[in-house]
């Protein structure tokens, strides 16, 4: 437990001290996409959450929308959490303005190392994700926390604590609920109600769920699409 204490303490200490970016160096949103890790999710899915990300986040379209907002252009910090004793900022923040930005970013999720931890709390991945939002070196128009995963909270405190928190701070949290086919705990569809009713929040919150791990990147896709252009309905992103 105290390597993966570290880990998550050596994470928020790097973040202590951002670089201070210039003025003209703002972002039209700020997200973290926090990624569940724990051992629900199998070596193969693992594979296809990873490839769902670096996919939709060097889609064309998706940098057509970046490049469409009024800064054009969005910071990106990427997540890993599992029990409560386990989160990871794998990717810090990087501006995304531009498609060569965009392939960069997907090149090193795939270089990064991945691993399978157990438990899930949901709470602690806000609650970190809370803290690299703090420290991101880039004025930001919007700062949402994107949340995936496929079970319940069941490590550390409730999840509506967490969430409140994030809230009363100005966060959106947005969620990614994955039907798995075998889902822990028997939780299935109601995964989707859950994520809904008690991890979401914030202006303009929503749910997209992914039916499997095979249709994850197309959630991933219309989910970016829609924090990008920050309205109510996403376009088609087959």
């Amino acid at each position: 437990m105290r390597r993966r204490i570290l880990l998550a303490a050596g994470g928020a200490a790097a973040l202590g001290a951002p670089r201070r970016a210039a003025a003209e160096e703002a972002v039209d949103v700020a997200i973290v996409l926090a990624v569940d890790v724990s051992r629900s999710i199998d070596e193969d899915e693992a594979r296809l959450q990873r490839e769902g990300y670096r996919r939709a986040v060097s889609d064309p379209r998706i940098v057509a929308a970046i490049r469409g907002g009024m800064i054009g252009a969005v910071a990106l910090a990427y997540v890993e959490w599992a029990g409560i004793e386990y989160q990871r900022l794998v990717i810090p923040w990087t501006r995304v303005a531009t498609q060569a930005d965009a392939n960069a970013w997907a090149e090193a999720l795939e270089r990064a190392p991945r691993v399978a931890e157990r438990r899930t709390s949901i709470s602690g991945g806000i609650a970190f994700s809370q803290a690299v939002l703090a420290a991101v070196p880039w004025e930001a128009t919007r700062r949402v926390i994107d949340v995936s995963g496929d079970g319940v909270n069941n490590s550390g405190p409730p999840v509506e604590e967490a969430r409140d928190r994030a809230v009363a701070e100005g966060i959106t949290i947005n969620g990614l609920p994955i039907l798995n086919d075998r889902p822990p705990l028997g939780v299935g569809p109601a995964l989707e109600a859950y994520f809904r009713d008690r991890v979401i929040g914030g202006p303009g919150a929503f749910v997209i769920a992914a039916e499997d791990f095979d249709s994850f990147g197309q959630a991933v896709r219309r989910k970016l699409l829609r924090e990008i252009a920050a309205r109510g309905d996403a376009p088609a992103a087959g």
